[in-house]
């Protein structure tokens, strides 16, 4: 299945934080960090049609409130506006 955003908006899979560290010590939700981290997996396009500074593999930092979820393979994807993107990891 392929999904292309419309508008300025990126598909994006969340990365999933580690629960429990290496010497398997139980880490609470309360004590995890706040940021959020995804995967792009599809990207829209500006209004005018150029492409956003984004391409499919970025691994990214995003914040805001409104995301919309949807089901691709059995996987949560999410929807959210190019505007709360963060940052690129680069590693």
């Amino acid at each position: 299945m392929i999904i292309r955003p419309i508008g300025e908006r990126v598909l994006i899979k969340s990365v999933k934080k580690a629960e429990v560290t290496e010497s398997g010590i139980y880490i609470p939700d309360s004590a995890q960090e706040e940021k959020k981290e995804g995967i792009i997996v599809a990207v829209g396009t500006y209004e005018d049609g150029k492409e956003l500074p984004l391409k499919a593999g970025d691994h990214v930092i995003y914040g805001g409130y409104k995301s919309d979820e949807i089901d691709v393979d059995g996987e949560v994807h999410m929807f959210i506006d190019f505007a709360d993107v963060l940052a690129v990891v680069e590693e």
